[in-house]
């Protein structure tokens, strides 16, 4: 059984790819994501 250690590269998050970072900062997704959520959100409102 290996034995872990506290703070080894296995406990830390993934660095975000660059494509990741675009698309965060993307005014455009980040408004069609927000119209996708607002979407949901009212369908789930309406059948509940």
């Amino acid at each position: 059984m290996k034995v872990r250690q506290s703070y080894e590269k296995d406990f830390y998050a993934p660095m975000p790819t660059e494509f990741t970072i675009n698309m965060r900062t993307n005014i455009f997704w980040q408004f069609y994501r927000f119209l996708v959520i607002n979407y949901k959100m009212i369908r789930m409102t309406r059948f509940h």
